[in-house]
């Protein structure tokens, strides 16, 4: 949805260097076509199946997004109280929200259940024990799946793998059948599906086939023992493309691989994150200072980790790119940002135009654990938030203020 005209970029309709006028710098945007786009994809891919898209909600959970998904038919994917309750809030339906973590509270789980979710996705046998006894307590029957780890290690980042064997998700897939076991005999318990998450931002199909082919296999020896797994949830992961020399694969070609493994009876739930928000979000940015130490380039910009941590934190690559077509030559520069911290960068060593203060940048592929995942690190007040469609603008967050820092705090 990016696209010069003349020497301007533009997100569908709209210039760059309008927004930055009109809502200030720094400032995330975000392309409502590309979103409806890349959830489409996954409706449209699993289609020929019964289930559901449940967005990720843990990568973008601003309320307008995740109206704007609601209304296209999404279900959820959540993995907190707080996470239940804004998907309630945007309008979506509890009976398409499922509930994934390994530390849900007592206080959470009465939440879910009172707000009548469709599934929780259990990760331990004591969280099953917790569930069981507050749907006795409160008479109600929870509907779980199990969440098992496959033991599968994809080609990803060490942070981001949640499949492979001594990770805290999920239950050890050579004790699958005995939770499932356990589970039979709660009164409080419906069982109706299995769950399996290996990790994000995953390029190859081979790791998604191989967990669906261990997946398989434990479901037939489960429902041998006369336990009926309705649904398959699948999780998420499928990555975007940071880079230009990746290559992504295909929804539609992921999904038909992991229908080809399962039986047809089988009802599906699939969890993207990433792959519906990511590249349809972008930081915009504005140069504060130009700086040369060390022999190194240095542009500094009123955008730091605090607001797009995945940088630091993940060593991530977005590509960053001025919004305005120049001529002037390519310099190797580091992009920082205000941060009092050596690890506070939005990309390092970038073949930049040089650039004058008070110009533009964006760093594309920042709408999945950017705003998400943003704080007031340095007391710095959140960025606002911006969605584009067509060739309108709708500020669907407000930039905090000094006094927002102080909201809860008790003095």
């Amino acid at each position: 949805m990016l696209n010069f005209k003349g020497k301007d970029l533009y997100i569908e309709q709209v210039k760059f260097a309008d927004i930055a006028q009109k809502y200030g710098t720094s400032v995330y945007v975000y392309s409502k076509n590309k979103i409806i786009c890349n959830f489409k994809k996954y409706k449209k891919a699993l289609s020929p199946r019964e289930g559901m898209v449940c967005f990720a909600c843990k990568t973008n959970s601003n309320a307008s997004i995740l109206k704007l998904l609601s209304s296209l038919g999404s279900g959820a994917d959540t993995t907190s109280g707080g996470e239940i309750f804004r998907c309630l809030k945007a309008n979506f339906d509890p009976s398409k929200i499922v509930y994934a973590g390994v530390g849900k509270t007592v206080q959470e789980i009465e939440y879910a259940l009172k707000s009548k979710i469709f599934m929780f996705n259990v990760e331990s046998f004591e969280e099953l024990e917790a569930i069981d006894k507050i749907s006795g307590r409160l008479k109600v029957k929870a509907k779980v799946s199990f969440r098992i780890n496959p033991y599968v290690d994809p080609d990803t980042h060490s942070y981001i793998i949640t499949g492979k064997k001594g990770t805290k998700f999920g239950i050890p897939y050579e004790a699958a059948v005995s939770a499932y076991l356990l589970a039979k005999k709660k009164k409080n318990i419906t069982i109706s599906g299995i769950h399996y998450h290996i990790g994000s931002q995953i390029l190859d199909v081979v790791p998604f086939k191989l967990a669906a082919q261990k997946i398989k296999k434990l479901v037939d020896k489960i429902e041998k023992e006369g336990i009926n797994i309705e649904y398959i949830n699948c999780g998420g992961g499928l990555g975007i493309k940071y880079e230009s020399g990746q290559k992504v694969l295909p929804v539609k070609n992921l999904i038909s691989e992991i229908f080809s493994v399962f039986g047809k009876e089988k009802k599906f739930i699939f969890e993207p994150g990433r792959s519906i928000i990511g590249d349809a979000g972008y930081l915009l940015t504005k140069v504060i200072y130009r700086k040369n130490s060390g022999g190194k380039n240095f542009l500094i910009t009123d955008a730091g980790m605090n607001d797009l941590t995945r940088p630091t934190l993940y060593n991530a690559y977005h590509d960053i790119i001025p919004i305005k077509k120049t001529s002037t030559k390519k310099v190797k520069t580091d992009v920082v940002g205000p941060i009092c911290e050596s690890g506070d960068f939005l990309g390092k060593d970038r073949m930049l135009p040089v650039l004058l203060q008070g110009e533009c940048l964006l760093v594309k592929c920042a709408g999945a654990y950017g705003a998400a995942m943003s704080s007031s690190y340095n007391s710095r007040p959140l960025l606002a938030e911006v969605l584009v469609a067509d060739d309108k603008t709708f500020l669907i967050r407000k930039r905090a203020s000094y006094n927002d820092l102080l909201i809860n705090e008790v003095v």
